[in-house]
């Protein structure tokens, strides 16, 4: 089913990255659909660490300097990978004009053997929307159809905003290998480490310690399902396994990315235990490998999400909890992405920001 295209003009703004602290809102063309793709009228954008990350000291992942392998991308690039949107037009006919869908951002091939085997993530070809080639920070966007799924009827837009770092979230949790009656511990209380510790309560019973400095961060972990929180310091390993005991959590998340936080996740985990790594440290970490292989400690990574088993799980999840109103931190026009990009990269926002590229500037 095609949508009529005389209700979609002909350009679009959208906002273009051309390197650290240089987002330009520009006016480009609509793109047209290639095979298997519908466009969307994007409702809501979000940014992440990466997209703060690129903005204070990039490009590093974007392809803006360098083509990238898989895509052939080069040069300046539209943001967005965590977004949803209205079907315009679906030549496919795979969904329907008018239908709102979130996007999972990664494209994978379905045919290499990690896809093969259900590791979509990994695909040797994966390209991500906003990352490699142009997303979702923009007016309108030309997105796969398999890498989209229905937003729940009744679920707010800015709710659903958030489908896609949720699904990377629950990845995570299932990464972790999380039971029911596990010691967990989470390190980090920043919007990923919010969208872990929803997933590991969605997954098992399990006892959840999260850590961060205090402020609001930690009163919201205690709202969206953490057992206790501890807040960080110089006393942060007694005083976490004074909560949980003093052989150590089962399971420890490091989540924050900050600086000597894998030497504490060794610090509290028990031996046997697993260490599930998600956040991205500025420097390489030092390892204290006499105490991992000692001890026998697990180590495991996660990287974004597999399509198939989180995001449409992740959608359930915020249609039928109140994680979503505490995430969203506010929703802006494109005019203000350079200003809400510098806000994330210096620490100042607690909960996630989302753009609608609908929306005009707000008047003085």
């Amino acid at each position: 089913m095609t949508g009529d295209r005389q209700v979609t003009p002909r350009r679009m703004k959208a906002a273009v990255y051309y390197g650290a602290r240089d987002v330009r809102i520009e006016d480009r063309p609509i793109p047209e659909c290639t095979a298997g793709q519908v466009l969307l009228r994007v409702l809501r954008s979000g940014v992440c660490g990466t997209d703060a990350t690129e903005w204070r000291s990039g490009p590093h992942l974007f392809a803006v300097d360098r083509p990238h392998p898989v895509s052939g991308h080069v040069g300046p690039l539209i943001l967005g990978h965590e977004f949803i949107g209205e079907v315009v037009e679906s030549p496919g006919g795979g969904f329907a004009v008018g239908d709102r869908v979130a996007a999972g951002a990664g494209v994978w091939c379905g045919e290499c053997p990690r896809c093969v085997e259900g590791r979509t993530n990994l695909c040797w070809s994966y390209t991500t929307l906003g990352l490699n080639v142009d997303g979702g920070m923009a007016e309108f966007v030309a997105a796969p159809e398999k890498m989209l799924a229905p937003v729940p009827e009744g679920l707010s837009l800015d709710v659903a905003g958030l489908a896609q770092p949720l699904a990377v979230g629950l990845h995570a949790a299932r990464r972790s290998g999380v039971s029911d009656g596990d010691r967990v511990v989470i390190i980090g209380a920043g919007a990923i480490g919010s969208f872990v510790l929803a997933g590991v309560r969605s997954l098992a019973a399990a006892e959840i310690t999260v850590i961060d400095f205090p402020g609001p961060r930690l009163d919201r972990a205690l709202r969206i399902g953490a057992t206790r929180v501890v807040p960080a310091g110089m006393n942060v390993v007694a005083d976490t396994l004074a909560g949980i005991g003093a052989r150590g959590a089962d399971v420890v998340i490091e989540a924050s990315g900050a600086p000597g936080q894998l030497a504490t996740a060794i610090r509290m985990v028990r031996s046997g235990g697993t260490i599930l790594l998600v956040g991205l440290p500025a420097s390489p970490p030092e390892v204290d490998v006499q105490s991992l292989v000692i001890r026998e400690i697990t180590i495991r990574t996660s990287n974004a999400h597999v399509f198939a088993h989180d995001l449409a799980p992740a959608l359930q999840l915020l249609a039928t909890t109140n994680l979503g109103r505490e995430l969203v931190d506010s929703v802006h026009p494109l005019d203000d992405i350079a200003e809400q990009l510098e806000r994330l990269a210096t620490g100042q926002l607690h909960g996630k920001v989302l753009f609608d590229p609908q929306r005009s500037t707000d008047p003085p």
